[in-house]
């Protein structure tokens, strides 16, 4: 037994727990829907790191190894990206959301095409189909009514939701009904069959986009534009500018007149990134890295989330944040 097996997924999940705490109190007091599909997304981190904890300490079992599957690879990034839709729905972050689903979707069909997953042709096929489909109805949900994308978005996530959760928990899965890798004993996804591994991919990949641009896209509101290209080229015009105008954020930054809603929200983006890459990884067999970009990546939304939160933002932290609007 590692010592770090043991104590990332638990450090990961007794935060996780906290940091869900902590949004389900600004729900109850604000009642913003994105605040309280967050709190959902981080219950389900805080319970998928748990099982990690549980196999880490106690030895893996088939119910905590299907419970671990079903949670880290459908439901996590898919929230807290569901969350993200929300916070942005009266924007026009819908065309990015629908075009998410559609690459994920993409990407399974990939997947399956590339043989990476044996008996996953007609599974990869059917992904793709449901999130071209679901992808193009969030983007024209977003052309006639923009709040109405994230309710289409949800319903898509939830039904699809349902069903992964039977198929994860009914599927077929051989002796002794987990895998772990051989050298780091951290948890890989091989004893599922591929027909239900390569369905991921609109889950995990969509949400875990829409988490990291969603937080980049933020951060670009609220801080000082320099732009290079005309904003009415949308989406195409947001990251040249971004970059355009990071000078002048970090100028701002050491003047104390930047929102703290830039730094808060670059974290969160960098946190939901870390994790993306290392969990990307444990799929192709580079485990070593999964439980630490875990915990660290949370540790970094958190700490957007501290910055970003009012009984902080008289705190200077040595450089200075313009207190933010609410």
């Amino acid at each position: 037994m590692s010592f770090l097996n043991v104590v990332l997924p638990l450090g990961s999940s007794v935060l996780s727990f906290v940091f869900a705490g902590l949004v389900f109190e600004q729900w109850w007091h604000r009642r913003q829907s994105f605040q309280l599909v967050w709190t959902v997304g981080l219950l389900w981190y805080g319970i998928s790191a748990g099982t990690e904890f549980l196999g880490g300490a106690f030895g893996w079992n088939e119910v905590i190894y299907r419970v671990w599957y079903l949670i880290g690879a459908f439901f996590v990034a898919a929230y807290l990206g569901m969350g993200t839709i929300y916070l942005l729905a009266k924007t026009r972050f819908g065309y990015f959301a629908g075009v998410t689903v559609l690459i994920g979707g993409g990407l399974s069909l990939l997947f399956s095409r590339l043989s990476l997953y044996p008996g996953s042709g007609t599974a990869g096929t059917i992904a793709f189909v449901i999130a071209a489909i679901g992808g193009v109805a969030i983007i024209v949900a977003t052309a006639v009514r923009r709040p109405l994308a994230a309710h289409l978005t949800l319903a898509v996530l939830l039904v699809g939701s349902a069903a992964v959760a039977y198929m994860t928990l009914s599927a077929s899965l051989p002796a002794p009904g987990w895998a772990v890798d051989p050298g780091t004993h951290v948890p890989v996804g091989s004893a599922y069959p591929g027909y239900l591994r390569v369905l991921t991919g609109p889950f995990n990949i969509a949400g875990a986009l829409c988490l990291v641009f969603g937080a980049v896209y933020s951060a670009y509101v609220y801080m000082p534009k320099k732009r290079v290209l005309p904003v009415r080229l949308g989406v195409l015009a947001i990251v040249p500018n971004f970059v355009a105008s990071l000078p002048g954020a970090v100028n701002a930054l050491f003047r104390g007149r930047l929102n703290s809603r830039v730094p808060a929200t670059l974290l969160i983006a960098l946190g939901a990134f870390i994790p993306g890459v290392t969990s990307g990884l444990n799929r192709f067999g580079v485990t070593w890295s999964f439980y630490l970009g875990e915990f660290l990546g949370l540790v970094l939304i958190f700490a957007g989330f501290i910055v970003s939160e009012e009984v902080f933002r008289t705190f200077r932290f040595g450089l200075g944040l313009r207190r933010a609007e609410t």
